[in-house]
């Protein structure tokens, strides 16, 4: 096991700037790891060896010189493919797009390039990032690094899954109904599924439009912090970018949680697996010994986002796939054709309604936050699943499963961190999601940097 894969950007970025570790030992340290490891995981569709490695000589020569760029100068990334690259292939894990080769960077990667990090490669995912299993029959299978028999959630999967093998430092995600968090919690990675707006979601291939939102992801949440100070901004090219004020999400960070008041919906305690329940219940506690003030609370408008989720998901899914599910129906996957078509039956007042009750979800969340500064539950409510023979049924249930838990957010348009709560009996990673307020991620991370240091993977339930 190599040293250096396991180490966060944190940590790393000292070494880099005092030239104490080169760029370039890191990059061929983490694309060797990828050679070796990445065969049976699957975590990248296409690696980008010869790119990474002229770009880390760069990155070298830039800093001996006296350039130095940041804390990400110097700092391997996994780039989901569903991120366009000028000139690199973005598949979006699917046969639709099998070659498709941009003319436009999305803008989160620009940002993130220009601050010096190395894209490995672009990663895998869930076909046109709309599933939460990470089966996919035209890239591969993506392994959860824990126990290769068991999935690593999705969509995101390549991302937190390459985190969790040491195969990159940091990574991107994007959530529509969960696909950093769900993924995360799989996976015992940390992810930010951030205020919607805030960061651009120009150049990433939609899903849902009105839901789709860009994130980080990493092994930290001081890493999360610093990949949000580059993607957060106001980004003309993106119509629904906020104009916000953006704060140094890496100060403060050691500030505890002494006072901290923490809402649980009682939504989010019905329907647990037991080892999620019992590893939520000794957070609780935990929380509460750190200081935090912690009460149950009523927040019955969270049983809207079930239909909610679906009929806006399906339903601007399956419009901006019209064309193709007509023409090109067999070049999807039987999950997702399933999936999509469903939103073709979506009528224009179950949308109505659907957007309703999303609006009346928002009013119970901005009336929760008069009370508590921050919400708290499971990511998920179930353990992570074994890989299914039957795999098309299988992803329609884990979204069945888990979409009422991820979905509120998404809906609401506020942040979620998703952060490892402990392992379930069976040794895999179980997940909670502090849930904040909008563009409250400076605090959602102050949070998680003080629950981190509680060392939650060392809790078995």
């Amino acid at each position: 096991m190599s040293e250096l894969a396991f180490l966060t950007a944190t940590e790393l970025a000292p070494l880099i700037q005092s030239r104490q570790l080169s760029p370039v030992e890191l990059t061929n340290d983490m694309l060797n790891r990828i050679d070796s490891m990445d065969p049976s995981l699957r975590t990248y569709i296409t690696p980008l060896h010869d790119l990474a490695r002229h770009h880390a000589k760069k990155a070298e020569a830039d800093i001996i010189s006296g350039a130095y760029k940041g804390p990400l100068h110097g700092i391997p990334i996994g780039i989901k493919d569903n991120y366009y690259t000028k000139g690199i292939r973005t598949s979006v894990g699917s046969k639709l797009f099998a070659n498709f080769i941009p003319d436009k960077t999305a803008t989160t990667v620009e940002k993130l390039l220009g601050a010096g990090t190395i894209m490995l490669g672009k990663q895998n995912l869930h076909e046109l990032a709309a599933g939460s299993t990470r089966t996919n029959p035209f890239f591969g299978t993506t392994r959860n690094p824990w126990n290769t028999q068991y999935m690593p959630g999705g969509s995101s999967s390549g991302g937190t899954a390459s985190l969790a093998a040491g195969l990159t430092t940091v990574a991107t995600g994007s959530d529509t109904f969960g696909s950093i968090r769900l993924p995360a919690a799989m996976c015992g990675v940390y992810g930010l599924k951030t205020t919607y707006g805030l960061t651009s979601t120009h150049g990433i291939f939609p899903t849902a439009m009105s839901l789709d939102t860009a994130g980080p992801m990493a092994r930290s949440v001081s890493d999360l912090a610093l990949m949000l100070q580059c993607m957060a901004g106001f980004d003309v090219n993106d119509p629904v970018s906020l104009k916000a004020p953006i704060p140094n999400y890496t100060e403060h960070l050691n500030q505890g949680i002494k006072g901290l008041k923490i809402g649980i919906p009682s939504y989010y305690l019905e329907g647990l697996d037991p080892d999620v329940e019992k590893l939520f219940q000794h957070a609780i506690t935990t929380l509460q010994h750190l200081g935090a003030d912690i009460k149950e609370m009523a927040i019955p408008e969270l049983t809207l986002s079930t239909f909610s989720g679906y009929a806006i998901v399906t339903g601007e899914a399956s419009n901006f796939h019209y064309e193709w599910l007509r023409t090109r129906p067999e070049e999807y996957s039987a999950d997702n054709r399933a999936f999509f078509s469903a939103g073709t039956l979506t009528t224009t007042p179950q949308y109505v309604i659907a957007q309703q009750a999303r609006r009346k979800m928002t009013e119970a969340f901005d009336k929760a936050f008069e009370d508590v500064d921050v919400l708290l539950g499971p990511t998920i409510p179930m353990t992570t699943p074994a890989f299914s023979e039957n795999w098309v049924d299988q992803n329609l249930e884990v979204i069945r499963r888990c979409l009422p838990f991820t979905a509120p957010v998404n809906l609401t348009g506020t942040p979620g961190l998703a952060v490892p709560m402990g392992l379930d009996q069976r040794g895999l990673p179980v997940g909670m999601q502090f849930i904040g307020n909008h563009l409250s991620e400076k605090c959602l991370l102050q949070i998680g940097h003080v629950w981190e240091r509680t060392e939650p993977l060392s809790i078995r339930a």
